[in-house]
């Protein structure tokens, strides 16, 4: 696997080695030892799977307690993924990080805890698997909203596919009002 960190080295975009033939390919999407060595010492505890359509923002989500980092990849499709810094004591706090990450692509991006993290749909539709190192607990979750221009987040927005937010989503708080870690 390549381990590479991004503008926030805390943030490592991860690409798998892939084996593959005729038949079709293999490859190994984690491995404690080698993602240990990365810097990466995670102990996952969950693992989800969420289908969303064309259009679909899910985002900017984070838990003030039981925090959890996540290590998020497609499975169908393509997302525009981000990760924002929300940890006051960071030099980078409120800077942000996006990658695309496809079925096509394979890649996997490492989000620790202390950001919060959010996607938007590019296919049609796209399948998203994320581990998480921390069980979710609805009492403490919290969002900041998508389009904060103190963050300014530059989001590629489709005009073809209408936005769709979550209700939850929609009353998000801006960074500078939300609890952060």
């Amino acid at each position: 696997m390549q381990f590479q960190p991004t503008t926030i080295p805390d943030i490592i975009l991860i690409t798998p080695k892939m084996r593959g033939d005729e038949r079709g390919f293999f490859m190994e999407t984690y491995q404690t030892r080698l993602f240990a060595e990365a810097g990466i010492q995670a102990q996952f505890v969950q693992d989800n799977h969420s289908r969303s359509k064309q259009g679909v923002l899910r985002g900017l989500h984070y838990q003030l307690r039981q925090t959890q980092g996540k290590l998020v990849r497609v499975v169908s499709g393509e997302i525009f993924d981000v990760a924002v810094d929300i940890r006051r004591s960071s030099p980078t706090f409120g800077k942000w990080v996006a990658v695309h990450l496809s079925a096509e692509n394979r890649q996997q991006l490492w989000v620790p805890p202390g950001f919060a993290h959010g996607f938007y749909v590019l296919s049609k539709w796209a399948e998203v698997l994320y581990k998480a190192t921390d069980f979710y607990n609805p009492q403490w979750e919290r969002s900041i909203l998508w389009n904060d221009p103190a963050i300014g987040i530059d989001w590629p927005l489709l005009a073809e596919a209408p936005l769709s937010l979550s209700a939850k989503d929609e009353q998000a708080q801006l960074l500078q009002e939300a609890e952060c870690l």
